[in-house]
């Protein structure tokens, strides 16, 4: 295949001004307002080979010890380090989520009494392998920030036709009317109502005990076309088939209530837990239906009873990622054709469509000319940026994305994921409030960070220089996002010694959904800077006379609680003391509550270098954040830097309640 022109990318300038420190020894603070983490393109130029949303995964099977384990009987040890070797591995290559096959052959990767332990564990149906690993994989992939969805192949029983060789307490053995026998598997009966009912049970099992992210279903519904064979399902059609003109309508509709029941228990159960199939990637032919894709392969609507386009366009399916394991320009199945036939069939229905990516393909002779493209798989992600209902990718499988044959995923990720990037929000929730940068210290492993809020996720931006406030722009793609983690700290391992950077933290919901940017922290190029303190009114480094008390009103405190005070004609400040390394110019940053009955005018006394300085602030408007009172001299040595007074004639309750001080 020639490689496709590449789409022209745009080039991104952001003009960031400098601080300048205050002209005048008083000044009043005005309040400032979150900036939004996200910006309308119509106001911003984004990056299409950045962008901020975009699922990126890969499958690991289990099933034959596809990926993992790659062996059976491995020691518990040994199977935990390979599942993190995958898991960095994604990471690595800034995916953002995995899909782990945790019931391959109806038995199950976690301890379920519903069904046995898995074969592909221990090489024994039913063998204790000693741990819970969906239990780990939740925890290690979460460490990670890395979305782990839980992949269950709902029909197949096993790879063979004996029944004798399941073990003797597996319901397809102690139900022998629940199975049949076809091209020489054994397969779940989809006709019999206790099936689907069973078959949802289990699923609902890892659902309700496990903190997984998502369910998937994988291409296996009726089993694929064998040919001189038949479905041995007459009886189970004969009892439940009254009321459809044939078997086949029959047929779908039986996958169809699997479907849309799963959908409906997953989401009572827990909302946030998607809900996704990966489906053969033809529906129908065009030939056969005007509404099918423009393509001459085999159709999962007629030839396995997968009405695909149905369950995205009822809503059944939280995202649809159809194998598209087919070159650009194959005649049969062209995957430019099928990707944008899948963005029609999505668009304007909430489901995300993610694309099924072929990494097996690429390097492997058998499979063509065309797979011996490196630029093949990164060609489709092109192709992909046409069709804005394209949310993502899905490679088959981790082993591939390792092998990266031919150098094609490497080729892939320098066009497409040079820099992180965030899944798209799913449902309605709402976004948490904007966190708060505590520190920001330059040392020899680069900048380390810390945060307060309340997210379920973090995403850490950075900007060059030391803007005086944040460019809404800046967070419109990825080009400024470092990465993501669920903790409340981030060392910046890439930070230039000799370059000044502003950070800025995101707070993310389960379901994605997006905070304001923090107010900015910035951090000097070198030298004296990254040294920063926050002391806070419950710290030892407070002090304040009796008239002053202690409250947890607000929810924009900064820690547990805060100081408040009458204004009165005497200074009777609140001090924060701090220990100051060194001699040199420190911004002073100020936290406190705002509320419309609180003081206008409230005094700040700054111990510089010199003779106090005041600085007054509203505060009836602008709390919660961190608020900037401007650049001073400092002593060196322990003392009380920053005070807030009493003496002012405006109305309404002083606060103090935390200071931040930072070299710069």
């Amino acid at each position: 295949m020639t490689t496709l022109l590449r789409l022209v990318l745009v080039a991104l300038t952001a003009a960031f001004g400098t601080v300048v420190a205050p002209a005048t020894v008083t000044a009043t603070v005005a309040a400032a307002t979150p900036v939004a983490a996200t910006a309308t393109a119509a106001a911003c130029t984004t990056d299409p080979a950045t962008p901020k949303r975009q699922l990126r995964a890969m499958w690991i099977s289990s099933v034959a010890n596809i990926d993992w384990p790659s062996r059976t009987g491995l020691s518990v040890s040994a199977q935990q380090a390979e599942f993190r070797a995958w898991l960095d591995l994604a990471v690595q290559r800034r995916m953002n989520a995995v899909v782990v096959q945790v019931r391959p052959t109806a038995d199950t990767f976690w301890p379920s009494s519903l069904e046995p332990w898995s074969q592909w564990l221990t090489g024994s149906q039913g063998g204790n392998p000693g741990y819970d690993p969906l239990a780990f994989m939740v925890t290690e992939a979460h460490q990670r920030n890395l979305e782990l969805h839980a992949w269950f192949n709902p029909y197949r029983v096993a790879n063979h036709a004996d029944p004798n060789r399941l073990i003797s307490s597996h319901p397809a053995r102690r139900n022998p009317s629940w199975r049949f026998a076809y091209d020489g598997k054994l397969y779940y009966n989809p006709g019999l109502p206790q099936v689907r009912d069973f078959i949802e049970d289990v699923i609902m099992d890892a659902v309700t005990k496990y903190d997984i992210d998502g369910v998937h279903l994988d291409d296996y519904f009726y089993p694929y076309p064998a040919s001189g064979q038949t479905i041995p399902d007459s009886a189970a059609y004969a009892q439940y088939g009254g009321g459809f003109a044939n078997v086949h309508d029959w047929r779908r509709e039986n996958v169809n209530l699997l479907v849309r029941e799963l959908d409906q228990r997953i989401h009572a159960a827990k909302p946030h837990v998607a809900f996704g199939i990966s489906p053969f990637g033809i529906w129908r032919n065009s030939g056969t239906d005007p509404l099918g894709s423009r393509t001459s392969g085999l159709q999962s609507y007629d030839a396995i009873y997968a009405d695909t386009r149905k369950w995205v366009k009822e809503g059944w399916v939280d995202y649809i990622a159809p194998q598209l394991y087919w070159h650009i320009g194959y005649s049969v199945a062209d995957y430019q054709v099928l990707i944008a036939w899948w963005a029609e069939v999505v668009r304007n229905t909430g489901v995300q469509l993610l694309a099924g990516q072929a990494a097996y393909r690429a390097g492997v002779s058998s499979h063509g000319a065309d797979w011996q493209d490196p630029n093949e798989l990164s060609d489709h992600l092109h192709l992909n940026r046409q069709h804005p209902e394209v949310a993502g990718d899905i490679f088959f499988s981790a082993k591939d994305v390792r092998a990266n044959r031919i150098n094609s995923f490497s080729v892939l990720a320098g066009a497409h994921y040079t820099k992180p990037s965030l899944p798209h929000p799913r449902g309605s929730a709402a976004a948490p409030a904007a966190p708060s940068i505590t520190s920001a210290t330059r040392g020899s492993s680069g900048v380390a960070l810390s945060w307060t809020g309340n997210g379920t996720a973090y995403a850490v931006h950075r900007v060059n220089g030391t803007p005086s406030a944040a460019d809404p722009c800046a967070f419109a793609d990825a080009r400024n996002l470092l990465g993501t983690t669920r903790q409340k700290t981030f060392t910046d391992t890439t930070a230039a010694s000799g370059t000044a950077y502003t950070y800025y933290v995101t707070a993310l919901a389960r379901t994605h959904q997006e905070s304001a940017a923090s107010a900015g922290r910035a951090v000097s190029a070198s030298g004296g800077g990254g040294f920063t303190v926050t002391v806070d009114n419950a710290g030892a480094g407070f002090t304040a006379g009796t008239a002053w008390g202690t409250s947890a009103f607000s929810a924009e405190r900064h820690g547990a609680d805060y100081r408040f005070a009458d204004p009165v004609a005497a200074s009777d400040p609140a001090w924060f003391r701090a220990s100051i390394p060194s001699a040199g110019t420190y911004r002073i940053e100020v936290w406190y509550p705002g509320n419309a009955g609180y003081n206008s005018a409230t005094p700040h006394i700054v111990a510089a270098a010199g003779g106090n300085q005041t600085v007054t602030v509203d505060q009836r408007t602008g709390g919660g954040a961190w608020r900037e009172l401007g650049a001073f001299s400092l002593n060196a040595g322990t003392y009380n830097v920053v005070g807030v007074s009493r003496w002012t004639s405006a109305t309404g309750y002083v606060i103090a309640d935390a200071v931040r001080i930072t070299r710069i």
